[in-house]
């Protein structure tokens, strides 16, 4: 072979070849990272379709017209929120109290440390602010933390369970799940959402642990079951709104800085929250100002800071929350027994004197006929018999349960289905069975695709049409590539985990066998990802009632449905990449059989079990926590509901491999002799 200049003709063409290559690879980057959406749609829909769909209280008529309200949605946040799977059982075992030893508090109190089971194998610990003489029936308070490293030694509270225990009070100071005792990852609150994945909500510990601390606390033998108060900042606001609202015991409450609507949550970001204060489905039956004016007639104190930076500014968080709740109040004649505190001194996210002298001057008012003989509302001097977090040490079992563990022990019991039987008129009829089910597990939507054309672009070999496609009340931006000359190939839909600009290689494999593609971002994906505070806004479409993988699932399949009726013949395929576009393709693929092809997958979880046995939490990948979908469907039976179209999993792990080997099986049992596996 000649050379020339020193290099051979057949390394020469390798060269060219190599350039060519990497000029055609360079365009099609240049024509997927055009934008064609912007920066702030996403979030702009995110925002519209959660205010839209949270619900309000409307007119009421009557008291008797309110309370059977309040009885409907106590029952069914109850049931059909709180104890859903697991749940009921663990709602049902008794509650169970270690009483440990005794510390000396100061002048006129002690502090009895003990523990308690918020479920069976979950302790919760805890120290009791008792007088020390009790005589006859004394108001007691449960004083809940919120989002401090200190847990129940944090010194506002120390000091807010002093005083209440030097005025004559029974005060409980509990621990909350993630703080003080109990940190450490596997009681961080995003990982509760592992229950959630197996059908039980992840929600019941947080409630439980608040339901068993009142069992406890008016069990006391000199307990007052007319005078039950509960009170906290931040996450303990919100525990505190949650608990009273649902359960009638609590006759007073103070949720200080705690929680604000949903709708106002959706415009102030600062105010999104935890998954326990996000939980899966609670707007489909009560948004926060429902919860606010299920307080009446009792006594509430709605607490809230001027200059809170952190989260729920009294300007935007309490005026929706009064609105709600007044009207209500005045039904019963009772607006005396609600206040509102707005803090200016220090006027930051605290429950300092200012916040505890606004409780205690509700106490004097509601638990003690508003005498200060009684009840002296100014706050005892008491900063010298702060105790450290070290004497206030509750010992607890070393195999305490918690969120994890409580997941691991689900894991055997799922999925219930085990997939089709090897026969095929009844795994045909599996098959139509199960993709109903699926489609309520994802909360599936039929749409409608209104196409507007954002752009063209000629380049070299390739003509690129971006799309603005209006799918429902999202719009899902995509760039379609044809190339030149098209070949009849049927078309490629392709998703990534880091989005359509990520796919260029793919795509580029793609054009060079003929068919057209077309790049999608669906919800949460690259240019449809919300900027700020991304993660919560997944969140917060399942507490309205949708399910974050449903909905890009969707899309995709009316994605699909549009892209086949502009392309008649065969119908497109899917192509994704990485585990998490992976399973929201192969749940369209599921329930979409007729305008979706097929599916190759590189990337698949072999198992939705994985998600939960490497700890996974779900402000790293949202839709992989759909609620239930482990209880009903792993991804064997997901890529059963696609047979005989093509499921192929490219490179699968071992995992992979062992956990879907019997797929090839199904495929000859529906008349396809097809390796799903690569």
């Amino acid at each position: 072979m000649p050379r020339i200049l020193g290099l051979s003709v057949a390394l020469v063409i390798a060269l060219w070849t190599a350039q060519a290559r990497a000029v055609e690879r360079a365009e099609v980057e240049q024509l997927l990272a055009e934008p064609i959406i912007g920066p702030k749609l996403a979030l702009e829909e995110a925002q519209a379709y959660t205010e839209a769909h949270v619900p309000r209280i409307g007119e009421v008529q009557s008291v008797e017209d309110w309370q059977r309200r309040t009885d409907r949605m106590r029952q069914e946040v109850l049931d059909r929120v709180v104890f859903r799977g697991q749940a009921k059982v663990w709602r049902d075992a008794k509650t169970k109290v270690e009483w440990l030893e005794t510390i000396e508090g100061g002048p006129g109190y002690h502090i009895r440390k003990l523990r308690y089971e918020a479920l069976p194998g979950l302790w919760i610990p805890a120290l009791l602010y008792e007088p020390a003489k009790l005589a006859g029936k004394v108001p007691v308070m449960l004083n809940v933390n919120g989002h401090d490293g200190n847990g129940k030694a944090a010194v506002y509270k120390q000091i807010r369970c002093i005083h209440m225990a030097k005025r004559g009070m029974l005060a409980l100071n509990v621990e909350w799940l993630g703080m003080g005792q109990l940190k450490g990852e596997n009681y961080v609150h995003y990982r509760m959402n592992q229950l959630d994945l197996c059908g039980t909500s992840g929600l019941a510990p947080f409630y439980l642990a608040m339901s068993r601390a009142l069992d406890l606390l008016v069990s006391l033998e000199h307990a007052d079951p007319a005078r039950v108060g509960v009170a906290g900042l931040s996450g303990g606001g919100w525990q505190t709104i949650f608990i009273s609202a649902l359960d009638p015991r609590v006759t007073l409450s103070n949720p200080v800085a705690g929680y604000s609507s949903f709708r106002t949550r959706a415009r102030h970001l600062s105010d999104l929250g935890d998954s326990e204060q996000t939980p899966v489905d609670l707007a489909v039956f009560a948004d926060y100002d429902h919860l606010t004016a299920m307080l009446a007639p009792r006594p509430a104190l709605l607490t809230y800071n001027a200059q809170d930076d952190c989260c729920f500014k009294a300007e935007h968080a309490l005026p929706p929350l009064l609105e709600a709740a007044r009207p209500i109040y005045r039904l019963y004649a009772r607006e005396d027994k609600l206040r509102a505190h707005v803090n200016t001194d220090p006027g930051t996210h605290n429950f300092e004197r200012d916040n505890r002298e606004a409780l205690y001057r509700m106490l004097a008012d509601h638990f003690y006929g508003g005498s200060t003989a009684d009840f002296d509302p100014r706050e005892i001097e008491s900063d010298s018999e702060v105790k450290t977090a070290e004497q206030l040490q509750v010992e607890l079992p070393e195999d305490n349960a918690d969120f994890h563990s409580l997941a691991l022990g689900l894991l055997a019991s799922v999925p219930a289905d085990a997939g089709p039987e090897m026969d095929q008129a009844a795994a045909l009829s599996w098959q139509v069975q199960s993709r109903r089910r699926l489609h309520d597990v994802v909360r599936a939507a039929r749409f409608d695709v209104a196409a507007e054309k954002a752009g063209e672009q000629q380049r070299e070999g390739v003509r690129a049409t971006f799309w603005r496609l209006r799918v429902g009340d999202w719009t899902v931006p995509a760039v379609e590539l044809v190339p030149d000359p098209a070949s009849p190939a049927a078309a490629t839909i392709v998703v990534a985990d880091e989005g359509r600009t990520a796919t260029a290689e793919e795509v580029q494999r793609l054009l060079a066998l003929g068919g057209s593609v077309l790049a999608v971002d669906p919800f949460y994906f690259g240019e449809s990802r919300i900027a700020e505070r991304n993660f919560l806004f997944p969140l917060l479409l399942a507490a309205v009632g949708d399910r974050p993988l449903g909905l890009q699932a969707s899309q995709l399949t009316a994605v699909a449905r549009w892209l086949h009726s502009r392309q008649p013949g065969s119908p497109p395929r899917i192509v994704a990449l990485g585990e998490r576009s992976s399973l929201f393709s192969l749940v369209a693929a599921g329930l979409e059989h007729e305008a979706i092809g097929g599916v190759e997958l590189s990337g698949s979880l072999g198992s939705l079990k994985e998600i939960v046995e490497r700890n996974g939490s779900v402000d790293k990948t949202p839709e992989l926590f759909c609620f239930g979908l482990l209880e009903h469907f792993d991804i064997r039976q997901l890529a059963c509901l696609v047979a005989p179209r093509p499921a192929r999993f490219r490179q699968p792990s071992e995992r992979a491999r062992n956990e879907l080997a019997e797929l090839k099986a199904v495929y000859s049992l529906l008349g396809n002799a097809f390796k799903p596996l690569e």
